[in-house]
């Protein structure tokens, strides 16, 4: 298990027009916000994983919150073994019965976890795990843990763990937490500091409304006869990492033979869906071609300029699930491949037209899109 420390997995950006909360914690290891060798974000992950595994042992359930957690649970999630169950919160409106319950400073407030099966999983587990990438004050966890306790009496007795890369709760927050069964494990510990005004300096634009109106780069669909599975609805650890491990191994050896060797390659999530974009990414790492991953995302997050500022640049596209929602791309650079990999279905998709232009404007080159499964 890697120790990290703070310098490693946090700089600081400012929110763009959410007057909750000024202030967002960018982790650059992460693949979101800011693009990272796969290898490096998944070793992260993984150390979260093992430090829970090794404490925690007899958990079989994981809950990641979406957006930015989806990746870091699933690799939790497989720390934990086969027969783990991981599922992630979601902001999308999918069928089906589900447990809503608030994130009460994000930009996007509701979220739902889905509940056809989660009383089953839940009384199969001694032990349940929450996992962010972030936690500054527990009220989200609270939240979460209050309903699934309203709803499932098989709550009662269970070891309940959050989980996060960072940790910046106060002594009273901690002690909330724990006031409500809640314990806490992180890989890095922060002071709970005045971050709002530490952000306060920055003059920060908005990310751009839209790319110039250019033709887009060539583009290929790549559309699987069999899916990634979709943890919005739950899934067992092993088996999801393992169909997610031979279909983007075979999208890698596909797609290496039309690359050039040691073209620079971008492989770039959407959404909630940032695990099997990485591990596309690792098996075109194993390749030997040198790769960065990061993924789309709903946070407006401030542009600047400033040499200590995370995100440099910014672009807003349609979504890749609803063409009437904002989406946006930071940290763009410049690379000969492009590879989107989404659980969208991209046909008729205004975004990938969106993106097209993005990467035109950057002088990228070729764009292939996986279509991992119409989950959404």
């Amino acid at each position: 298990m890697k120790t990290y420390t703070p310098e490693q997995v946090v700089k600081l950006a400012k929110r763009a027009n959410n007057p909750k909360r000024s202030y967002l914690l960018v982790n650059p290891l992460q693949a979101k916000h800011m693009p990272i060798r796969p290898g490096a974000a998944l070793e992260m992950m993984s150390s979260l994983g093992e430090r829970i595994a090794r404490c925690w042992p007899e958990a079989k359930l994981v809950i990641g919150f979406a957006e930015t957690a989806t990746a870091i649970g699933a690799a939790v999630a497989v720390c934990l073994g086969t027969d783990c169950v991981y599922l992630h919160t979601t902001r999308e409106p999918l069928p089906g019965g589900y447990l809503p319950f608030q994130e009460e400073h994000s930009h996007a407030v509701e979220q739902r976890l889905y509940g056809d099966r989660l009383a089953d999983w839940i009384e199969a587990s001694p032990q349940i795990i929450l996992v962010d990438d972030e936690i500054s004050t527990g009220k989200t966890m609270r939240n979460i843990v209050h309903q699934m306790r309203a709803r499932y009496p098989q709550m009662a007795g269970r070891g309940l763990v959050a989980a996060s890369i960072i940790n910046r709760l106060s002594a009273e927050d901690r002690a909330r937490l724990q006031n409500a069964g809640i314990e806490s494990e992180c890989l890095v510990w922060l002071p709970n500091e005045d971050l709002t005004g530490q952000v306060a300096r920055y003059q920060i634009e908005e990310a751009a409304s839209e790319a110039q109106r250019l033709d887009g780069v060539p583009c290929d669909t790549l559309r699987m006869a069999r899916t990634f599975g979709d943890p919005r609805r739950g899934v067992p650890a092993g088996s999801y990492r393992e169909e997610c491990r031979r279909l983007c191994g075979g999208i890698a050896e596909c797609i290496a033979q039309e690359m050039p060797a040691g073209q620079t390659v971008l492989v770039l999530g959407t959404e909630e869906c940032m695990y099997p974009a990485l591990l596309l990414g690792h098996a075109l790492e194993a390749l030997s071609f040198p790769v960065c991953c990061h993924a789309t995302t709903r946070s407006p997050i401030g542009i600047c300029p400033d040499a200590d500022y995370p995100i440099q640049n910014g672009y807003r596209l349609r979504s890749f699930y609803d063409a009437g929602r904002k989406t946006f791309l930071y940290n763009l650079r410049k690379y000969q491949n492009v590879i989107l990999v989404t659980d969208s279905a991209v046909e008729h998709c205004e975004a990938a037209a969106d993106l097209a232009r993005i990467l035109k404007q950057h002088g990228c080159g070729r764009l292939w899109v996986v279509e991992g499964g119409k989950c959404v």
